[in-house]
């Protein structure tokens, strides 16, 4: 069975409301087996009546989120990483409610959050630890942490495959995992097969993202490394698109979005498209 594919809402909004139901319906109609959603601070009822709306649908669900330096795993402060674990449960509390099985983003520190210096062990082993204590309560809400390495500019403590493999190894339990994000490997790997390699033990989820955070195809990502090496490993997990716009003006100034990629409606239709052709490539 080929991996199932998702599309996440970010290219219209971050906060979840009734606004993205239609929106929801349509990527439904258009192919997508789901959406993922960004995990804010919204109230536990809003994320079940979203879920109940995509169960409606006959949708699953992904959620992606990012942590801040109040609540920082890789701090050396105790109450900091304190306050890692109650953020990253109640990120789960959300996520379960809105019935998804899969929280992707850089949980493993604070985004674009940066010490001026390289990464340092005990920094590794925090994070670690702040991961594996949450590992226990996403386990009893059936959901998996996919973690994410991000490109040096949004992050310094994981940037490549083979970093964030050292880290989940040191996690150590079963449910938090890795992601394979395209864009970010675009800057940060030397080769996407021997990236994809590397984490495949342990990887739990695909972002499928340009170089450009456009359409999926259009750019200078190597797709064929990518689908070839997932069709050879076996990968079964999500490949969601990953695309921003500046639909969202707040959240796109927050991640630095300056103009307009593709119409997001243009993005889902040909990513959605090309995709499918990639995996039937790859097939068998």
């Amino acid at each position: 069975m080929p991996s199932p594919i998702g599309f996440n809402l970010l290219a219209w909004s971050a906060p979840i409301s009734e606004k993205m139901v239609p929106i929801a319906e349509r990527l439904k109609t258009i192919g997508y087996d789901g959406i993922e959603c960004f995990i804010d601070d919204q109230s536990v009822a809003a994320y079940t009546r979203f879920g109940a709306e995509l169960q409606q649908l006959n949708l699953r669900s992904t959620c992606v989120t990012v942590v801040g330096p109040d609540a920082n795993p890789a701090s050396e402060s105790a109450a900091v990483r304190a306050a890692a674990v109650d953020f990253l449960k109640g990120t789960i509390d959300r996520a379960h409610a809105m019935g998804a099985t899969v929280i992707c983003g850089p949980t493993h520190s604070a985004f674009a959050t940066f010490s001026k210096r390289e990464p340092q062990p005990d920094e590794y082993a925090h994070s670690a630890e702040v991961l594996h204590a949450v590992g226990d309560y996403a386990k009893q809400a059936g959901i998996v942490l996919a973690v994410e390495a991000l490109n040096r500019f949004e992050c310094y403590l994981c940037n490549t495959m083979d970093q964030l493999a050292g880290l989940v190894q040191k996690a150590d339990h079963p449910n938090i995992r890795a992601m394979f994000d395209t864009h970010h490997a675009n800057i940060e790997e030397k080769r996407f097969p021997d990236a994809i390699r590397t984490i495949a033990p342990v990887l739990a989820h695909v972002h499928i993202s340009e170089n450009d955070r456009g359409t999926p195809g259009d750019g200078n990502v190597r797709w064929d490394d990518t689908f070839r090496t997932l069709a050879e490993l076996n990968y079964s997990g999500w490949m969601t698109i990953e695309a921003f716009t500046r639909n969202d003006v707040d959240f796109a100034n927050s991640i630095n979005v300056w103009r307009e990629y593709d119409d997001p409606w243009a993005i889902a239709e040909k990513g959605f498209a090309f995709i499918k052709a990639m995996q039937e490539k790859y097939a068998g």
